[in-house]
């Protein structure tokens, strides 16, 4: 087994995961299509460590976290991986820690990288849940959802077809396996449609899902209402209070962690924007508000300008 040492569990816990992992790290686990080899973070707790870059051939899409919970009565894997071959290098991984088999798939979201490996797992008869909301985004956009994967990925999208999760929550999913006591959570609007957060209360642990940010700049899309995430953020999600939160994308962390890369981060951009518009400002100077205390975020040149303005669109109707 891979496990974290104390100095190294120590260090993710008290921010040392500021270090920021750069577009320009190479694959860390050239021998698997996984972009990190999985670690044990907590006893039974296990996640492969995406790239905080955007997704390309070199990482095959691996650019969130993919975990999995070695419950001793079977395993729960989340995130179904950006591709048949991603979520197949996942299980090949699994199989190397436990002989338990896979009996359940929780996708975090409806984007390719939660869904697209869906395909795989479909195939080893697994169920998999989502939440309503993730479903009927993944349904209306997994044809330009699978192209895309298919422009960057190339050979290594060979198998990926579309596969609808075949089960269903609404507000709370509870699973009993083994040991563990899953709740699979619908907190809120928070990133993108149907964002789930799998809380193990026994451990304290929360799989948060793009609910929370710290290493890589959350990305705002459209449709996103960041004062309803940081009202979600704020309520349900901090009140659970967790000891250690596994993000969507980046390392094993804190609440605190978590707090300052999420909700101050939307909390500054929307002062900023705010006082922009109160000062007549366009939607053209909006996207050159001051955003140089998150410089240090990954994804921060690809994301800075666009996260403005869509805040801007958002706050010009408030």
């Amino acid at each position: 087994m891979v496990r974290f040492t104390t100095c190294v569990a120590a260090a993710a816990l008290l921010g040392a995961t500021m270090v920021q992992a750069h577009e320009d790290i190479a694959d860390k686990y050239p021998q698997s299509e996984l972009y990190n080899k999985p670690v044990e973070f907590y006893p039974g707790v296990w996640s492969a460590i995406g790239a905080t870059a955007p997704p390309t051939y070199e990482n095959s899409g691996h650019n969130n976290n993919l975990s999995f919970l070695v419950t001793g009565d079977g395993v729960v894997v989340i995130n179904g991986g950006a591709s048949y071959r991603l979520a197949k290098a996942l299980h090949d991984e699994i199989k190397t820690v436990t002989d338990q088999p896979v009996k359940l798939v929780i996708n975090e979201n409806g984007q390719g990288h939660a869904m697209l490996g869906n395909s795989y797992w479909a195939e080893q008869g697994v169920d998999i849940l989502a939440h309503v909301d993730a479903i009927a985004a993944f349904e209306g956009d997994a044809d330009f959802i699978l192209q895309g994967m298919e422009g960057y990925n190339r050979d290594k999208a060979e198998g990926t077809t579309i596969a609808v999760p075949n089960l269903s929550f609404e507000d709370k999913e509870v699973v009993e396996m083994g040991d563990m006591t899953i709740e699979v959570m619908y907190l809120g609007p928070s990133h993108d449609p149907g964002d789930t957060q799998v809380w193990l209360p026994g451990q304290s642990v929360m799989i948060a899902g793009d609910i929370a940010f710290h290493e890589r700049m959350p990305p705002i899309f459209p449709e996103t209402d960041t004062d309803a995430w940081i009202e979600t953020f704020e309520g349900p999600f901090a009140a659970l209070n967790p000891t250690y939160v596994i993000p969507g994308h980046g390392h094993p962390t804190t609440m605190a962690m978590v707090t300052r890369g999420t909700v101050d981060y939307l909390r500054d951009l929307r002062e900023k924007i705010g006082a922009h518009i109160d000062e007549g400002g366009d939607l053209a100077d909006a996207y050159y508000v001051d955003q140089s205390r998150w410089e240090y975020m990954d994804t921060f040149e690809e994301l800075a300008t666009k996260n403005a303005g869509r805040v801007y669109e958002e706050m010009e109707w408030e």
